[in-house]
């Protein structure tokens, strides 16, 4: 059968894709038969405009690291929260041929981290400053929460991570893992935080999935901290994904 809708994610070494399993799954339950889900692994983002000039079939993509920024100049349009936010997950192929992008991963971190809020729960730290830590910036402010950034060197925007103690950790309740840090399958890398200073007030919310504990949860863990792992933002934002494709 032909493929008449054609949708794919844009990254660099993405073999591990939770998406492209997921669409496949949703394409069948919907048994929309002439609709694939397909990876596009570059290596540079260049190589961009090249794809959408090899399939005139595409609908929609998904981005994802390291290109949701990059991504940006590449488009026609981009949806006010995108905008604000500095970075796009998602791309529509509108009817007249336009690429619109938006940000659906803000979307999926607030639906998943609401659950895990209690009043004390009033700044976060927010580990990275790529794409996706942008977006949960976003979420963040939305939910009145205030937050700091850490990165591996200090600027104006984040703290280094040498300058985490244990009176960071006592003003800021919930620490989001925004690096691929532990990643499969590099699962024995983890942000360069105190974990010891971890407590049962604390969040640890860890954008990886795979695997679906990370020695950054693990060690939260131990120190009684509640713990959730990236996979409910993903299937939040996915959903989302396609309400914008289909609208």
């Amino acid at each position: 059968m032909k493929i008449t809708h054609l949708f794919g994610l844009l990254g660099k070494n993405i073999g591990y894709s939770f998406s492209k399993g997921y669409f496949a799954e949703k394409f069948k339950s919907l048994n929309l038969n002439n609709y694939d889900y397909v990876n596009f692994d570059i290596s540079l983002i260049e190589e961009f405009p090249a794809i959408i000039k090899q399939h005139p079939n595409l609908k929609g993509m998904n981005v994802t690291i390291p290109y949701k920024e990059a991504v940006m100049p590449y488009l026609d349009k981009i949806s006010k929260k995108a905008e604000r936010i500095g970075a796009v997950n998602t791309i529509k192929f509108t009817r007249k041929g336009k690429l619109k992008g938006y940000n659906s991963d803000y979307y999926g971190f607030k639906k998943s981290l609401e659950p895990l809020l209690e009043p004390h729960h009033k700044k976060a730290l927010i580990l990275g400053t790529g794409g996706a830590s942008k977006g949960v910036a976003f979420a963040l402010e939305e939910l009145g929460i205030l937050y700091t950034f850490v990165s591996r060197e200090a600027s104006g925007e984040s703290i280094g991570y040498n300058l985490v103690n244990a009176t960071t950790f006592d003003n800021h309740q919930i620490v989001i893992n925004c690096t691929p840090l532990g990643t499969s399958p590099n699962v024995d890398a983890f942000p360069p935080i105190p974990y010891e200073y971890f407590s049962p007030k604390h969040i640890a919310h860890d954008l990886i999935y795979n695997p679906e504990e990370t020695i950054f949860l693990k060690k939260a863990k131990k120190y009684e901290a509640k713990t959730k792992n990236g996979l409910e933002m993903l299937r939040y934002q996915a959903e989302k994904s396609w309400k914008i494709w289909n609208k």
